[in-house]
């Protein structure tokens, strides 16, 4: 495996995380906020930017070929690059073994921290609590906020250090706790999303989540074809279309829905005639 630890030009204090699962945190809890990177140039500086509170910023990056990683130190990060992809399990963990502060926020390139989402994490860290946190996306697609639209919420991203062990999955990955039950608790304010830019970039993006979504059911031993790919598609375009509102975000939410279930579809449909050629490491 090559690693290449890229010197920054404001490295975060160095700090130890010996607390145990059970312990109060520090009486100043610090926070680490982690970035995976490929090729994000037209983004990462103003997600940094968004995460510049925190008492260490980390970017994992998989081998750029743009200047994602010199951006990235401009904005003070401590940057690291492990080109050989294994998924976003594998990636996620390598940040793990750098964070060096009491919580970590997971925080995607495509993310911006707002304001109102700033003050609340830093509420969180302060409290010390032993818990994990959730957050709710605002949508960006196209250019277009969707205002309407009810985005998943509930996702984990932050965590008491101790408290998380790793990783697990190439794709939607999944975090394996040291304790449970463990409190989880909502973020009110909204994360910014900026899932789609560009026809192009997600026709991408859809390329790669459709095949490593493929190949994890793949491993499953789950069948596709494409009568089982028209019912999925339809059923997450209707989901997110009707149901989450996207028919009152106009052209670009319906644009939106429509590649979330082009990805449904096409899923099933490279099960069934990719499957002898399917791998948990395709990148964009």
């Amino acid at each position: 495996m090559q690693t290449e630890a890229i010197p920054s030009a404001s490295p975060g204090k160095d700090r130890q995380n010996d607390m145990s699962a059970t312990e109060a945190a520090p009486s100043t809890p610090t926070l680490t906020i982690a970035v995976l990177t490929k090729n994000e140039a037209r983004r990462i500086s103003h997600c940094l930017r968004s995460a510049s509170f925190a008492d260490q910023c980390i970017v994992v990056d998989s081998g750029s070929t743009d200047n994602t990683r010199d951006l990235a130190l401009a904005e003070g990060a401590e940057v690291f690059n492990y080109p050989d992809w294994q998924g976003f399990g594998v990636q996620r963990n390598r940040l793990l073994q750098h964070a060096r502060c009491n919580y970590i926020f997971f925080l995607d390139a495509d993310e911006i921290i707002t304001p109102e989402l700033r003050i609340e994490l830093q509420a969180a860290v302060k409290s010390g609590l032993a818990a994990v946190w959730t957050i709710q996306w605002r949508i960006v697609a196209f250019g277009h906020e969707l205002k309407y639209f009810r985005s998943r919420s509930g996702i984990e991203r932050m965590f008491r250090r101790d408290m998380l062990r790793e990783y697990s999955g190439v794709v939607h990955e999944q975090a394996v706790l040291t304790v449970e039950p463990t409190p989880r608790h909502l973020l009110s304010a909204h994360l910014l999303h900026y899932s789609r830019d560009t026809v192009y970039g997600s026709l991408e993006k859809l390329m790669q989540y459709t095949m490593l979504g493929a190949a994890k059911r793949a491993k499953k031993g789950k069948r596709g074809g494409v009568v089982r790919g028209i019912a999925s598609g339809t059923s997450m375009f209707l989901r997110s279309y009707i149901g989450q509102f996207g028919f009152l975000c106009g052209p670009a939410g319906f644009l939106y829905c429509f590649l979330v279930g082009l990805e449904g579809f096409f899923r099933y449909a490279a099960l069934e005639y990719d499957r002898d050629s399917l791998r948990a490491d395709v990148t964009r």
